[in-house]
């Protein structure tokens, strides 16, 4: 079925909101809005690329523990190195999360946009990507300060950093995974609704570490008949 004019209208209307989603918190409107579309739409990539862009910038440079290819290191070390950054990221990006939340400042000016979504029946996959460009880069640091600590494989580091973005799909979506110890949608959902649990990645294990854990309530009779 051919496209028509609307259809074209409807793609520069969705690519315009994203525009003005990154730009509007970035830069000053003078500086963006005169602007044709395709320029705008640029600049929209280039400044939500500018974390991985400067990480690579450092890894190319030597600043980082990052090897280019596995012969540094045998297999065992590899997998040890991966559980390492994995472990390093959780626990960073939890607390960011934890203090986005706590800090009244950070929370209204950078988290909220995040939390207009706070009922199951409005959260979604798209909702997952509602967000302060500035918010999304912080709490994607870790990823970035693991690499002065763990030796990591160049491409490990980039997928991982990559799948942020499906993995931020992946918990909006309201589908209850219910696999230990992921941080499935279940788990997010509630960190919605009640903004105080749940700050964690993609484990439940740092909430269950410092006391933010909430399981619902089907899970827990589920954990209750397991204990029996």
């Amino acid at each position: 079925m051919a496209a028509t004019s609307a259809d074209y209208n409807q793609f520069v209307n969705e690519t315009s909101f994203y525009n003005r989603m990154v730009l509007s918190h970035l830069l000053p409107a003078s500086l963006w809005e005169p602007l044709p579309h395709f320029l705008q739409t640029w600049l929209r990539n280039y400044l939500h690329s500018l974390l991985p862009a400067v990480s690579e910038y450092m890894i190319e440079h030597g600043w980082t523990q990052c090897y280019s290819t596995i012969d540094h290191f045998n297999w065992f070390h590899c997998i040890l190195y991966i559980t390492l950054y994995l472990a390093l990221v959780e626990f960073g990006v939890y607390w960011i999360h934890k203090e986005l939340h706590d800090n009244k400042f950070l929370y209204k000016h950078l988290h909220a946009t995040r939390h207009i979504y706070n009922k199951q029946n409005t959260i979604s996959p798209f909702a997952g990507f509602a967000f302060h460009p500035l918010d999304g880069i912080i709490q994607s640091l870790p990823h970035v300060i693991a690499l002065f600590i763990v030796p990591i494989h160049l491409i490990t580091h980039l997928c991982l950093l990559s799948s942020e973005g499906i993995w931020t799909a992946n918990i909006h979506d309201c589908i209850h995974g219910n696999i230990w110890p992921v941080m499935g949608a279940g788990y997010h959902t509630i960190h919605h609704t009640t903004y105080k649990h749940n700050y964690g990645h993609k484990t439940i294990l740092m909430d269950w570490m410092f006391g933010s854990l909430k399981a619902s309530l089907a899970e827990e009779d589920s954990f209750k008949e397991k204990a029996k």
